[in-house]
């Protein structure tokens, strides 16, 4: 089985999104998942026509395919009006020939019901424009497997998924749950998955780390996920050290580790 592996370009974000892709390239991804670098975003819903441009010549310039984005949304705004500005952010990743428009969830129990209602309104939007729509865990409405269960029932729609981030089970409940176990709630509405480890030190948890030196069993993990039906892609998001040439070595060392446990299902 092969599944496809990239890399956000988290570990390189003190550098430009350039310079990001170069790096994700060397170190053998064929993705890349476009996040903030260098202090700017290079996708949202106000980017131009340039700006969409420049990203795919950037990428590319590199030989990747970006075929994953991080968004926000606007829940603050009345629902009408954050529905009309994330369709503008499905618009710009489409455009940018994005394939998987990824969230983070919400914070704030008194908006959950707001985010079940745009992304029901999203949601087929985004079926229309080839986009799939996914969030990934990070506390509140997609703290657990079982929260995440809620959130993918009640917006109801094939274009809304799960990214399921093996880290940041860890790191949101500080060690009260574990991937392991938790997949199982959560397995059949995964689209796509975020290599991330997580260590929780005095109680303090942190997942910029080495993948495989902390507590995730990724190999128990992926098993799990590819024998619900998963067939990827896979992101790594945080490979620990702060120099290019130690991010490099450990986004290399990383990609085998993971291409490993891969190989082997």
């Amino acid at each position: 089985m092969k599944l496809t592996l990239g890399a956000t370009t988290r570990p390189w974000a003190t550098w430009t999104f350039e310079e990001a892709c170069r790096g994700i390239a060397a170190a053998g991804y064929t993705d890349v998942a476009i996040f903030g670098n260098a202090g700017a975003v290079s996708l949202a819903s106000s980017s131009t026509p340039d700006d969409i441009a420049a990203v795919r010549k950037t990428v590319a310039a590199a030989k990747l395919t970006p075929s994953m984005v991080i968004t926000g949304m606007k829940l603050d705004l009345p629902i009408d009006d954050a529905a009309a500005d994330y369709r503008k952010v499905i618009d710009v990743s489409a455009a940018a020939g994005v394939t998987w428009v990824m969230n983070c969830g919400c914070a704030k129990p008194e908006l959950y019901e707001k985010y079940n209602e745009l992304f029901r309104r999203c949601a087929p939007y985004a079926q229309e424009k080839g986009v799939k729509l996914t969030m990934k865990p990070h506390g509140g409405n997609g703290l657990t497997g079982k929260d995440m269960r809620r959130v993918v029932e009640a917006v109801d729609h094939p274009a809304f998924s799960i990214c399921y981030d093996l880290g940041n089970i860890i790191y949101y409940t500080k060690g009260a749950a574990r991937p392991e176990p938790d997949v199982h709630d959560i397995k059949e509405h995964v689209g796509i998955c975020i290599i991330k480890d997580c260590v929780v030190t005095d109680g303090k948890p942190d997942v910029n780390i080495l993948p495989g030196t902390g507590l995730v069993d990724f190999r128990s993990v992926l098993g799990s996920l590819t024998g619900a039906g998963f067939r990827g892609p896979l992101y790594v998001e945080c490979l620990g050290g702060s120099e290019w040439n130690d991010i490099q070595d450990r986004a290399r060392r990383t990609h085998a580790f993971i291409s490993d446990i891969v190989a082997a299902l």
